[in-house]
């Protein structure tokens, strides 16, 4: 699959994703579907992300569940949601499940990048 036809797939999922986030009643904030190199760069030096990231290929959205009136970073809390956006595609995948968990990462794999 080339690049540009894995970022329509995963555009595609990633909408029908937010659908059902909605329906669910998960309140929900999206950022960063892309990010540039420089970006990638910086959170790399800085330990708060990887240099090769997939959002520097429109491949990875990272989505903030807001719970009574602040955003959570508790991995319990995005669990359901992880579960549903591996459920959705072979190629999705989710940052709770990382060595390194970063739970409103929500991502197709590409090139053997999560």
């Amino acid at each position: 699959m080339t690049l540009n036809a894995k970022q329509v797939e995963f555009t595609r999922t990633i909408a029908y994703f937010l659908v059902w986030c909605a329906e669910n009643d998960y309140e929900v904030i999206g950022a960063e579907l892309y990010r540039t190199q420089e970006q990638a760069d910086w959170y790399a030096s800085q330990d708060r992300g990887i240099a090769n990231s997939v959002h520097t290929k429109k491949l990875a959205l990272d989505i903030f569940r807001y719970v009574n009136g602040r955003i959570s970073w508790k991995n319990e809390d995005y669990e359901e949601m992880g579960e549903k956006w591996k459920s959705m595609h072979p190629l999705a995948r989710w940052g709770g499940d990382f060595r390194r968990k970063d739970s409103v990462h929500f991502s197709f794999e590409h090139n053997g990048v999560k």
